[in-house]
Formats: C-alpha cells, sequence, structure tokens
C-alpha cells in the first residue's frame, strides 16, 4: 500500500487560518390582511448547519425607532418566554420558529421581526445573527354609520332656491371605508369635489323671507298681486301685516294646520345635478372617521319624501353597510299645554312633542303670539317649548302660533290660552295699571270670573 502523500504545508495553513464558518438565512412568511379577533402565526423559517443559540421576535414601533421583543427562545438553557405587556396567552411558541397572536387588535397592526443567532462553528464564543421581518395589516370594519343633514335646522324658502347637503358619517374602520350615496335605491352619479368651493357662502342654506310675506298667510287677492318671482314679489305699497290681518279669522278656525305647498317659479323639474366631496382623518385609536357629503340644490316638489342612503363597502365587511333616511317636511305638530287647568300666576308651558310623521331634517320652531307681541315684549321665539312666567289674566283668549319649518316645507299650528281665576290672589288689589302685587316682586293683573278652553291642534 502506498503512503498517503502529506498536505501541502500553504493548503495547511489556509485551512488553519480560515475554519469552516457556519451559514444562517432567515425569511418569515408573507401575512393576508387580517380582521380585527382573527388568529395570526408568525412563522420564521431559518437554514443553518451550525448550532442554534437563540431566536427573538420583535414588534417595531414608531416607524423603526422602537423594537419591543415580545418573544425569546434560548437553546442554550431551553427555556422560553415572553416580554409582551399584560400576556394573558397572547402568543404561542408552537414551534422554535412560530409565535401565534390568537386575537389580533388594531395595536397589533405593525411591522415584526424575526431575530434567529447560531453559534460559529469554529467556537462557541462568536454567534452568527440574521433576521426577516414581516408587516401584519390588522384590518377593523366600521363600527357606526349615520346621516345628518348640513346646516340645520334651516327655514324653509318659497322664494328663493337653496342648496341642502346630506352628511354622511363612518367610524371605526381601518382602513378608510368606500362611500357613496343611492337615492330611492338607485345609485346617485355626482360629480366630485376635492375641494371646498371658494364661495363658501353660496353653498350656506339661505334664509327665509318674513314670515308676514308669506303668501299662505295673506289673504288670496294680496297673493295674487304678488306673484311669485324672483325680483320684488309684493307691491310695495305697506301690506297688512301677516299677525294683525290673521286674527278675525284664525279665531274662527281652530284648529288650523296650513302645509305650505305653494312653490314659486324658481323650482325646476330637471334632474337636480349633485355634488360629492368625501375625507377621512384618522382617529387615535388608529382607525379612520370618513365623512362624505352630498350637495345639491333642493326642490321641495319632487324631494319630499325621498329615500336617501348612505352605503360603505369595506374588505372587513361581507356585506355592505347602509343607513338611509327620508326627507319630510313638518306636517301635524302634536301640542301640549301645562297645566292643562291654567290659572292667574301660574307659570304656563306650551311644547311641540312630535309630528304625525317622521320628520326629517330636524325643524325650526318658531312661537308667535296672534295680534300681540309675546309676554315678554319680544315678537318671536325659537324653540319647541314656549314659557310663559306667571301669567296674567289679560292673557286669557290669546292665541300662539307654532310654525315649524324645515327646507322642505312649513306647517302652522294655533293654540288658545285660558286663564282661570287663582282664588290665592285677593280681588280688589289692582294698582293704577290693573296689576296686583305678587310673591317676589312679581305683579299680576286680577282676574275676574273666567272659564277655561284649551284648544289644543
Amino acid at each position: 500500500m502506498r503512503a498517503m502523500s502529506p498536505l501541502p504545508l500553504w493548503l495547511l495553513l489556509w485551512h488553519l487560518r480560515h475554519p469552516a464558518l457556519a451559514y444562517l438565512t432567515v425569511s418569515i412568511e408573507p401575512l393576508p390582511p387580517v380582521v380585527v379577533g382573527d388568529a395570526v402565526t408568525l412563522k420564521c423559517n431559518f437554514k443553518t448547519d451550525g448550532k442554534m443559540r437563540e431566536i427573538v421576535w420583535y414588534r417595531v414601533t414608531d416607524g423603526g425607532t422602537i423594537k419591543q421583543k415580545i418573544f425569546t427562545f434560548d437553546a442554550m438553557f431551553s427555556t422560553n418566554f415572553s416580554q409582551m405587556e399584560n400576556y394573558r396567552k397572547r402568543e404561542d411558541l408552537v414551534y422554535q420558529s412560530t409565535v401565534r397572536l390568537p386575537e389580533v387588535r388594531i395595536s397589533d397592526n405593525g411591522p415584526y421581526e424575526c431575530h434567529v443567532g447560531i453559534y460559529d462553528r469554529a467556537t462557541r464564543e462568536k454567534v452568527v445573527l440574521a433576521s426577516g421581518n414581516v408587516f401584519l395589516n390588522v384590518m377593523a370594519p366600521p363600527t357606526s354609520i349615520s346621516v345628518l343633514a348640513a346646516d340645520t335646522p334651516a327655514p324653509f324658502s318659497r322664494y328663493q332656491a337653496q342648496n341642502f347637503t346630506l352628511v354622511c358619517v363612518v367610524s371605526g374602520g381601518k382602513p378608510a371605508p368606500l362611500v357613496y350615496f343611492k337615492r330611492d335605491g338607485e345609485p346617485i352619479e355626482a360629480t366630485p369635489l376635492p375641494e371646498p368651493p371658494a364661495g363658501a357662502s353660496s353653498w350656506a342654506p339661505r334664509n327665509l323671507l318674513h314670515r308676514d310675506l308669506d303668501d299662505t298667510k295673506l289673504p288670496k287677492s294680496l297673493a295674487a298681486e304678488g306673484e311669485l318671482g324672483m325680483g320684488n314679489p309684493f307691491p310695495t305699497a305697506d301690506p297688512p301685516r301677516g299677525l294683525a290681518a290673521e286674527r278675525d279669522s284664525v279665531t274662527e278656525s281652530i284648529p288650523e294646520t296650513v302645509v305650505s305647498r305653494e312653490f314659486p317659479r324658481w323650482v325646476h323639474m330637471a334632474e337636480p345635478i349633485y355634488y360629492f366631496r368625501h375625507t377621512h382623518a384618522p382617529v387615535s385609536d388608529g382607525t379612520v372617521e370618513a365623512r362624505a357629503t352630498l350637495t345639491w340644490t333642493l326642490n321641495p316638489q319632487i324631494d319630499n319624501e325621498a329615500l336617501f342612503s348612505c352605503e360603505v363597502k369595506h374588505p372587513a365587511l361581507s356585506m355592505p353597510m347602509q343607513s338611509e333616511v327620508t326627507l319630510v317636511a313638518p306636517k301635524g305638530p302634536k301640542i301640549t299645554m301645562t297645566p292643562t287647568r291654567a290659572r292667574v300666576g301660574d307659570t304656563v308651558r306650551i311644547l311641540v312633542q312630535g309630528f304625525q310623521n317622521e320628520v326629517f331634517p330636524e325643524p325650526l320652531f318658531t312661537w308667535t303670539r296672534v295680534g300681540s307681541r309675546l309676554l315678554d315684549g319680544s315678537a318671536e321665539h325659537d324653540g319647541k317649548e314656549l314659557v310663559l312666567e306667571r301669567v296674567p289674566a289679560e292673557l286669557n283668549g290669546s292665541m300662539y302660533r307654532c310654525t315649524a319649518q324645515n327646507p322642505l316645507g312649513s306647517t302652522d299650528t294655533h293654540t288658545r290660552l285660558i286663564v282661570f281665576e287663582n282664588p290665592n290672589i285677593p280681588r280688589g288689589t289692582e294698582d293704577s295699571n290693573g296689576s296686583l302685587p305678587g310673591h317676589c316682586g312679581f305683579r299680576f293683573v286680577l282676574a275676574l270670573t273666567l272659564t277655561v278652553i284649551l284648544e289644543l291642534t
């Protein structure tokens, strides 16, 4: 047998200076988007010919400036433990390279890194490191959707066209949802508005002309003379004021409800042009609030009782989410008065409790006293409730009108206040003004023999 020849000296020296190096490759399997509440498994794959030292998982936050250690496997001691706050079994070591998140939250959204360390084959004093990363995209379905009317309550306008805007607010979703409107079940083709119009004032609802020029409260002869138009709708001669002119007729037509349905020539029957704007803003919890607006020139003749819906599509939803409203003018206000048997000195409250129908948008309420001013001296009062403090006897038989209106129309309802005599206030103590000294410095008119009739509509 021939003896083996020794290795060349240069080859022996090369092996002594360059021992075999261990290799290590690390990769993390990509993840599809997941929905809040799903279970997610982060799997780290690696190949090496070295001996395992450790595996460490990190959650990367603040744009990569902070790495939060969430899981560690230490091969030296064959132990593993978690550094995640509020542990509660939020991760489970299935394999040495796998971390399981049973119920993901929005806060779990973001990048994750897997760091693997092995011992160098030449010496255990040296550790070879490699890492991989993956982005966990956590989606959340919207939690609420609502449709509102912008700039409400707003008056009804007979003499000038006004724009109307619906606002759809969608909250709780991530990422931002796709929002669109429908009318009577059909999608609306709208012109997008990326920026607000330059003339913001032109997009605001315009004010109603003074109610004393309301053609439904004037004699037909005067209404005919003031044929509707964009110019001067009525003669320049002083017309009788609405409150005074209707004093005689109103007292004989209780109850009275007038729903305005006479529209001027500015109303066009053509299909409206819709304008659409969509914005979204991030919320502190990681979700997005989306707002979509639909604006058009309102036509009460065709828009009253129209059904508008806002629908939302989102990758975390199996079917669209929607909210709908029906544009309806107020009709048949229901009025209550307390106390039902008012006496001199009582505080009387007249309240609109509701309507015969569902009204949208929210109405504007205005109270007036027919033929005179209110008890506090004002011409009118805004709000659902009219409060008459310490009513005097002179208010007996007084008539009060409540005008409820929204951009779709208006309606008037009248109620009469009858005041009973108060036996606690002695007779014959009037001063020169015919009023009585009352408690706390208030003064009253002496009540004569009165009967009480409350007529409500």
